[in-house]
């Protein structure tokens, strides 16, 4: 990878809580296959992730974040085709993820940061529905503005709930506020972001989760896009796209919607 090229992670170290356990991005997709070229076999969720990264020629490096001791796992859900220069080309990296997501994505930020890219997507590795043509979006929006979320408008009328701290979500709830739609929106991933700056978002993001710990507090940042926004500034949103969908329960693998 040369200095200065943009660098994708590719997060998989989650438990799939909601999928009873199985690693959701381990499972098949049926009538799915690589785009690069030569075509493979049909893809696992991840693997079908990991080729429409490898299309984007400005991509230099990959890194799948794992659940820690499941490198070979993770690469036994990969066709090994990806791993032959003549079919994949790049070189593809598996760090080890910590105890929430922000953490997983901070251990492959450091795993990164000796090859000095200008800028790294970020992505579900439970999108697999993932398009060659948005990532290549993202990466121009992330050179432009520095960092940037692709995103979908609320099709919902969105309410704020006023429920008590440690509530069940059965019990009776009421409404806090009511939200306009026009001013929010459904964050997709990859978010892109200049490399230097999201590493010591998460650097200083760490720091502050520490103290928190410490004083008895629980904090925890949802995704990249928040970290961003606490300590370096704006977040650019760019149109979504409604088939890059996040696999959450075991029906969400039948396909597209």
């Amino acid at each position: 990878m040369m200095q200065g090229s943009i660098a994708a992670i590719l997060c998989a170290a989650g438990s799939s809580n909601r999928m009873g356990g199985v690693k959701k991005e381990y499972q098949p997709l049926r009538e799915v296959t690589a785009a690069v070229s030569p075509p493979v076999r049909p893809l696992t969720v991840l693997g079908a992730a990991l080729s429409a990264f490898a299309c984007c020629p400005r991509i230099g490096l990959l890194v799948i974040t794992v659940p820690p001791g499941a490198e070979e796992e993770a690469r036994a859900s990969l066709p090994a085709e990806f791993f032959t220069e003549q079919s994949f080309g790049k070189d593809i990296l598996f760090v080890p993820g910590g105890l929430t997501r922000r953490a997983s994505v901070h251990n492959a930020l450091l795993r990164l940061e000796p090859y000095h890219p200008s800028h790294v997507l970020i992505h579900d590795g439970a999108r697999p529905w993932i398009t060659p043509e948005l990532i290549e979006k993202v990466i121009d929006a992330a050179i432009t503005f520095e960092a940037v979320i692709p995103a979908l408008a609320l099709l919902e009328t969105p309410k704020e709930l006023e429920r008590k701290e440690g509530a069940s979500l059965e019990e009776p709830v009421f409404i806090k506020r009511h939200l306009r739609r026009a001013d929010l929106c459904a964050a997709q991933t990859p978010q892109g972001f200049k490399f230097p700056e999201i590493l010591d978002a998460h650097k200083k993001a760490a720091e502050r989760e520490a103290a928190a710990w410490n004083a008895g507090e629980a904090l925890e940042y949802t995704d990249d896009a928040e970290v961003w926004g606490e300590f370096i500034g704006h977040v650019a949103v760019i149109p979504g796209d409604p088939e890059n969908r996040k696999i959450t329960y075991r029906e969400d693998l039948k396909g597209k919607a």
